[in-house]
């Protein structure tokens, strides 16, 4: 079974930087789409961003596109999400989950229906200060 563990979240003020990591154990997920969720107090977990088997496609939610990156390091078994100009509304745990239905696929569809996805590691806290 695999286990995968975020990294990374903290506290910090509006329009600064994070780098989050997902770090997987038991199995390799070199083949695997993997993505980003974030869920806020009080509100349903959410999709942040996707990304392919081998990192040529890749999806955003429309309120993070154009300041957060998702990538992946399929050596290290890794996948990052780096966070840009940070807002008071991304304030949220974020957790990482790979799509396991599918093998070296390019469509990140699936990411877009958050229920699809079964469990859920412990996620990392992200808190943005204004």
């Amino acid at each position: 079974q695999v286990q995968l563990v975020e990294s990374g979240g903290g506290l910090v003020q509006a329009g600064g930087s994070l780098r989050l990591s997902c770090a997987a154990s038991g199995r390799t997920l070199s083949g695997y789409a993997m993505g980003w969720f974030r869920q806020a107090p009080g509100k349903e977990r959410e999709f942040v961003a996707a990304i392919s088997w081998n990192g040529g496609s890749t999806a955003y939610a429309d309120s993070v596109k154009g300041r957060f990156t998702i990538s992946r390091d399929n050596a290290k078994n890794t996948v990052y999400l780096q966070m840009n100009s940070l807002k008071p509304e991304d304030t949220a745990v974020y957790y990482c989950n790979a799509d396991y239905r599918t093998w070296a696929s390019s469509n990140l569809d699936a990411f877009r229906r958050t229920d699809d996805f079964g469990s859920w590691g412990q996620g990392t806290q992200v808190t943005v200060s204004s």
